[in-house]
């Protein structure tokens, strides 16, 4: 599948709603949506769907999320290219991709095999190539790895993992929708050792973040 004219027309268009909708100021998010060419992560039959601002189910029992979302919880993030960042939840890979379009190097967990196989395989091959895309459990975040500049959840967790916050650097940033049926967006940004500043930023609903029983 290829990326037309057509496809950069909706694309465009879908952005410039989200900027009308208002909330993204960012316009360096903004551009990196309208660079990652959304429907080919998703089957060619939902291709209509695409470029329409909402979440849309894939494999797994996951989804892929609202454009909008994305470009929000990215923008909460403050990434700046170069920025080491830490994906729990790689999901379809699209939020992986703008990511990469902003200059992180992503490291990201995927708790799904399925999904992982896939996204692992799809990702190069469209271009997009994250520094680690890893099969785990995202509650543990990536220790190796540590520390972060950023570290951003794409699923509702019922409680922020302990591990994700030790993980970040001083002045780091965690973007995590927090709650079991609708999340609150919760922002912590580490100000010290043992010092987070929190800030909360209204309702969304994710699938749930998994958490690996063995």
């Amino acid at each position: 599948m290829k990326d037309t004219f057509k496809h950069k027309g909706m694309r465009q268009q879908l952005v410039d709603s989200i900027r009308e909708h208002g909330g993204i100021k960012d316009e360096a998010v903004l551009s990196a949506l309208n660079k990652v060419p959304r429907h080919l992560f998703m089957d060619s039959s939902f291709i209509d769907h695409a470029y329409v601002d909402k979440a849309f189910p894939i494999a797994a029992d996951q989804t892929i999320s609202q454009p909008y979302t994305v470009a929000f919880q990215t923008e909460l993030l403050d990434v700046k290219s170069g920025d080491k960042i830490l994906e729990v939840g790689t999901g379809s890979g699209y939020q992986c991709a703008v990511l990469i379009e902003l200059g992180a190097k992503v490291y990201s967990i995927e708790r799904q095999q399925e999904l992982f196989k896939k996204t692992s395989k799809f990702l190069p091959k469209i271009g997009y190539r994250a520094k680690k895309l890893v099969f785990g459990d995202g509650y543990k975040g990536l220790p190796e790895e540590a520390p972060f500049d950023g570290i951003i959840v794409t699923a509702g967790a019922p409680f922020v993992p302990t591990p994700l916050l030790s993980q970040l650097k001083v002045g780091g940033r965690l973007v995590i929708p927090v709650g079991d049926d609708v999340q609150t967006m919760t922002l912590f940004i580490r100000k010290g050792p043992k010092e987070f500043e929190k800030q909360e930023f209204g309702k969304f609903r994710f699938v749930p973040l998994l958490e690996d029983k063995n």
